[in-house]
This record gives C-alpha cells, structure tokens and sequence, in this order.
C-alpha cells in the first residue's frame, strides 16, 4: 500500500514524499484511515514505528479542509524532548499548508511562547506543566479544539502526569475526536481510555512491549566498579559510529559523562536538572556529531529521535521491565538495525530477570570481555528487603553536599547583600575635629595707644560717608526717599486741583453767577501782583441752586450735557503750575 491510497491530498503527499517516505509503516498504515474518517483511534504501538505521521497526517488533512480562528488540534506530550520533535515533524508535514503549530513546555521562559500563542495558532503541541500554567493565565483557549491527541499516555503515568491529564480533559470540549497512543496499557491507562475515547477503533502493532527485531541485543555481566572501563573501552571501538547510555540517577549520569571525558571521549549529560538550554544544546551537538556519547537518564528514554543512531547502552539495568523495551528503541527506529548492549553486576540479577521474562527469551551474554564479573556475594539489604544499593547512596551524599553548597552560598550572598544595605544606611561620621589653638592678638606696627576718652571714642566711631559730589553736565536724580522730595510731593497731593475742560470749538465758556471769566481774571492777576502779596482776595460767592432746589451733580446730568467749567477765583497757583509749594518754608531767611 502507498500513502495516495490511504486517501491524504497532495500538498501532505508532497510533504512526505520529500522527506523521504515511500510506504506507510504498519502503524500508518492501519491508524490513517479511520483518523480520516473522524473516528477516535487508540493506538498500541512502540516507539520508533512512525507513530507521528500516523496522527499528525490526518490532523493536518482535516484543519486544511476549512479555515477557522483558534486552537483546533492539541497533542500532550510527556517530555521537552518529544514535543520538540513532534513539533518539528508536523512543520515538515505542513509546509504546502497554511497552518501554523507551535510547542510550549517547561524550563524556558514563557514570553515568547506567549507572543507566539497571541499571534494565531491551529495546531499546540504542550507538554502538561506549561500547558496548566498558561491556561491558567488565560493565554490559551481550548473551547474551539477539535481533534486531541495523547501521545506516549504509559509514559504520562510513569512521570506522574496523569493526574494532570485528568484535568486537562476536563477543560476540552465534549465533542471533539481523540487519538490515543500508548507502547503499553496498564490498568491505569485502560481505565483512562475507557473515560476518554467514544467507540475507538483499536490498532495494535507487534506485541505489546516487545521490542523491535532487528535491534542486536547484548549483555555483559560486569562488577559496578570496572562498567565505566569496559564502557570507554566498547566506545572506543570502530563499530560504534554515535552512542546513547542510561543511567539510573542523574548523579551517576554526571559521573560517567565526566569520566568519559576524561579517557578521551567527547560526551554530556541530559537528565532533569539541566536546564532545558542545556539540554537542548547537548541534544544539537550529539545530533550535529560534535558529541559521541549522549549519557542520559530515564527522562530521555522517550522523545529523543535521532537517526542512524548505532548503539544504546543500559550503564545501568531500569527498574521497570517496560523501561527497557523504551530505552532500546531508541535505536533501530523505522526498521534501521542498531545495537543494544546491557551491564548487570550481582544486584541488578532480580531486574534482569524480569526483563527477560518479558522479552520472552534470554538476552545473549558475551563471555569474553577484559573485565569479567569477579563479586558475587550481592549487597545487603534495608528493613524494607530493599538492597543498599552504593550508587543511590553516593547519589544521595552529592545532593546533599550539592544543598549545603548552595546554601552556603546563598547565605553568604544574603550577608553581603545585608552589609552593603547597613553601609549604605549608616550616616557617614566626619572625624572629629581638631582643636585650634588660640592666636595670640599682637598690636599692630604704627599704632599709638589713646590718651583719652575723648580722643577714643572719636577713634571708634563710625565713619560717615562723604556726601556725594555734584555732577555737571549729566542728569541727575534726586533721591525719592529725601525729607524734601516726600514734603513736596505730600503737598502737591493735597493741593487742590482745577477741574477745567477743554472749552469746544465754536462755543464761549459760560460764566457762572459769582464768578469771573478767564481773561478778567488775569488783569486781577496783575492787578494783585502790582499790590502786594498781604492782599487778599474776597472769597467767592457760592454758587445758586437750581430751580429744583438739587445740587448738580459733577457727572453727566439726566439731560446728558457734561459738567459746566468751575475756575478758581483767589488767584491759587495749582500744584503743577509752580516748582514747589514748600519752597517758601525752607528757604526762607529765618
């Protein structure tokens, strides 16, 4: 069968087709169909067997068909890592679609995930923890979805993710297709399903934890302390082209990553406590061929798709039987052959049993190798029947000397932080000052002692300032604040004034009864002043009243005439009409 007859348009056809697909795998081939058709799929398959296509095709085809606003598809992801990866094929998928996907997850910063979000996006890929932070936020809106996929759900358990799962279901709507993927179903992930998928069509490919066939499958019994040398030593070989080993602690992955270093390997480490930059920078450099050895705990058992991968190496022997079948698969992926190599020392006989026990058949056992297993007495046991196992102790002493350290330095930062608060608060004291010793007065050169009273006070006195000399052929202003200037002009203020007005053209001034017309009144003037000054004029007769018995008021009357002229009669020059009315008091003779 070739993917034009499972029913997918060109544009993915095209898509697909320069990537290198030529037939549908098993899983493609059986989940394609009824995706298609919009019936929910639960599929039982491991990895490696092209589970993305299998679902990411049919989303795509179905978003494609009409164009609508929102988040339309979701895939849960367990890991960082397998979100990268699915988020990386479904681009390589879509690129003749209009769609646009992103990813969100944890250990990076959230700002531009965000940006991304409030752009536009049909298609989410999201692991739990982020996705429960920015819904929680409100920056993501899962009420138009429709298609969502879980994707590794064992895996989801096996983290302690489902509880998670269990809420994000409740924030999708009720009707909406679901694909389900899982390489196992244990009861808490079949009671999942039966919540969770309407009338599923079931897809199951090769047994359920079997591992692939074409991986060559290896073990060598060696003793704890010598797995690193024989380790470097396989390594080193010319078969193994790129290498990735599991540990069981992200401690012991420290451990061997640095020892590998030291023989001469180029290797990092990939588990929880890197940051998710590190671990997406280790992930490039073992992918780009920069790092041979890729050492990594259970975290990236999963997720991590790395082609043409030659070599898995289980450092140490996982817990869980199932474990195993997930570590292996990470080579040998999409019907390439790999090699999977195991150590076992004497306390990891109960693990392999299991495993094997799963597997169905023996792993075979390499006998001849330079470090053969020579400790066969295993290790004792807690109250619990749990063996004491070194390795988790060592594991356990360097968090703690890890925590110590960072408390340490932490308390060291907060000390210097509270001195450089206290220094900056603490008011700066001056040094205290000196003592200046008193000068002794010394009399000064020239200067005679007075004699007496007389002659001292006229010493001490103030000196007057001379009076200021006259300046010729310049204007001078006199000082407004001198006893003559301010006499002068209190008496121009109460000095009384003529209220004349200008007589008009045409018209004679008219005399009022009592009163004498301006060209007699200036032959009196000089009538006066042909006298003597010790006559006086007669004083003016008061003026009528009117026939009304009102006196005329000094503004415009109820005819609307101005004011008649009043003249003066005793001959009194106004006060703008002489230099100084003060004039004959201070410069009289007496």
């Amino acid at each position: 069968m070739t993917f034009q007859e499972l029913g997918l348009k060109a544009p993915i056809l095209k898509a697909l087709t320069e990537q290198g697909y030529e037939r549908p795998s098993p899983i493609q081939e059986k989940a394609i169909p009824p995706a298609l058709a919009g019936r929910d799929v639960l599929g039982c398959a491991q990895t490696g067997t092209g589970k993305t296509c299998a679902f990411a095709a049919p989303i795509l085809q179905r978003l494609s068909a009409r164009r609508a606003k929102g988040i339309r598809a979701l895939i849960l992801t367990p890991t960082r890592e397998l979100a990268l990866q699915i988020q990386e094929n479904i681009l390589a998928y879509s690129r003749h679609l209009h769609l646009r996907s992103a990813v969100i997850f944890g250990g990076v910063g959230q700002n531009p995930q965000v940006e991304q979000l409030k752009k536009g996006v049909d298609i989410l890929v999201a692991t739990p923890g982020r996705l429960g932070d920015l819904y929680n936020q409100k920056f993501v809106d899962l009420s138009r979805l429709e298609v969502f996929v879980l994707d590794e759900a064992d895996r989801m358990l096996d983290m302690g993710f489902i509880h998670d799962v269990r809420r994000i279901l409740g924030w999708l709507p009720e009707k909406k297709q679901t694909l389900f993927f899982s390489a196992t179903m244990p009861p808490e992930v079949q009671g999942l399903v039966d919540s969770l998928l309407v009338n599923p069509v079931k897809v199951a490919v090769d047994p359920v934890s079997s591992p692939v066939e074409v991986i060559d499958q290896r073990l060598y019994y060696v003793d704890r302390g010598n797995k690193t040398k024989l380790l470097a030593t396989l390594i080193l070989s010319p078969e193994v082209r790129n290498a990735l080993v599991f540990t069981r602690t992200k401690h012991g992955a420290n451990k061997v990553a640095g020892d590998l270093v030291k023989a001469g390997i180029a290797a990092a480490a990939i588990h929880g406590n890197k940051s998710q930059t590190a671990r997406q920078q280790a992930l490039a450099d073992f992918k780009s061929g920069k790092v041979k050895v890729l050492v990594a705990t259970d975290i990236a058992a999963r997720g991590l798709d790395i082609e043409e991968l030659s070599h898995v190496f289980n450092y140490n022997l996982p817990d869980v039987p199932e474990t195993y079948v997930h570590r292996i698969g990470r080579t040998g992926r999409a019907g390439h052959g790999g090699t999977a190599v195991s150590f076992c020392d004497i306390n990891e006989k109960e693990e392999l049993k299991e495993i094997q026990k799963l597997l169905g058949k023996p792993i075979p056992v390499v006998e001849e190798h330079p470090w053969p297993m020579e400790v066969f007495e295993p290790l004792p046991k807690d109250k619990k029947g749990r063996t004491v196992n070194p390795e988790d102790a060592e594991a356990r002493a360097a968090a703690k000397e890890k925590r110590r350290q960072r408390d340490a330095a932490n308390k060291a930062a907060a000390a210097e932080r509270k001195a450089k608060t206290a220094q900056k608060a603490a008011p700066v004291e001056s040094p205290a000052p000196v003592p200046e010793k008193p000068e002794k007065k010394r009399p000064k050169r020239g200067v005679r002692n007075s004699a007496t009273l007389e002659e001292a006070l006229v010493a001490t006195a103030p000196a007057r300032p001379a009076p200021p000399e006259p300046h010729f052929g310049e204007f001078h202003r006199p000082d407004p604040l001198a006893s003559e200037v301010i006499m002068d002009a209190t008496a121009r203020l109460l000095a009384p004034r003529k209220l004349a007005r200008p007589q008009t053209e045409g018209r004679r001034a008219k005399e009022l009864p009592g009163q004498q017309a301006p060209q007699q009144e200036k032959t009196n003037r000089k009538e006066r002043r042909g006298q003597g000054k010790k006559q006086t004029p007669p004083p003016p007769a008061p003026a009528p009243m009117p026939k009304n018995g009102r006196k005329k008021r000094g503004g415009r009357g109820h005819s609307g005439r101005p004011p008649e002229v009043v003249l003066r009669t005793n001959g009194q020059k106004d006060s703008t009409e002489q230099p100084s009315l003060m004039k004959p008091y201070y410069l009289s003779d007496d």
